[in-house]
């Protein structure tokens, strides 16, 4: 199993709320305690709320945290003319959220003086960019439900989007995917091709997000 992979396993495993024990975790993935610790702590580091310590168990919050940083001036610039640019996007959950950010980082910005340099965390999933560019069609999508004809690790489906979650600069889709027949929860830097069908759906028993959070809870 690849890092990413078991990085995933884990906050899927984790993110019910229960404490789970490292010694469990460590069966479920077929690795050492000490990569469980290594792995908490590469979680941590990566923004996804992750709580516990070694000998009692770990669980993962409701909340998205970020590590403290350390940004450079041309940093800085770059992350406002980004935002600045998503505060004009159509889409109006992005733009309000560009600009909930902005005005978050100018709280905390310090008046006087330059930043220093930048201390980089670690992140596990930085190939997953590649995935951002999916994101406003995907949204679109749910809100419409309107089904994607979407290609994932060289395999095609026809899925129905439900909902995005956020895992420290991950990005998963929930999908009821027409091809397996099954819920699924996909990796969005994993896709490789995705399209809006012509046709949308409706709410379907066994087929909806309340059915998944509830077999999921």
């Amino acid at each position: 199993m690849r890092r990413s992979d078991r990085l995933m396993t884990l906050i899927r495993l984790l993110r019910g709320g229960n404490l789970h024990k490292a010694e469990a975790l460590a069966r479920a993935t077929g690795v050492s305690l000490r990569t469980i610790y290594r792995d908490m702590e590469t979680l941590a580091a990566s923004g996804v709320p992750v709580e516990g310590e070694r000998g009692v168990g770990y669980h993962i919050t409701a909340a998205i945290t970020l590590p403290p940083l350390n940004l450079t001036n041309a940093e800085m610039e770059a992350l406002h003319v980004a935002l600045a640019a998503m505060g004009q996007a159509a889409d109006p959950d992005l733009s309000g959220a560009a600009r909930s950010l902005a005005a978050k980082i100018d709280a905390v910005l310090p008046e006087i003086g330059r930043p220093a340099p930048p201390l980089l965390a670690v992140h596990p999933f930085s190939d997953a960019a590649r995935g951002f560019q999916h994101l406003p069609r995907i949204r679109q999508a749910i809100r419409a439900r309107q089904k994607l004809a979407i290609t994932i690790e060289g395999r095609d489906r026809t899925v129905r989007p439900l909902a995005l979650e956020y895992w420290g600069r991950l990005w998963t889709a929930v999908v009821w995917c027409e091809t397996l027949r099954r819920f699924d929860e996909l990796r969005i830097d994993r896709l490789t091709a995705l399209r809006a069908l012509p046709s949308l759906f409706v709410d379907e028993t066994g087929k909806r997000l309340a059915d998944y959070r509830g077999a999921a809870g």
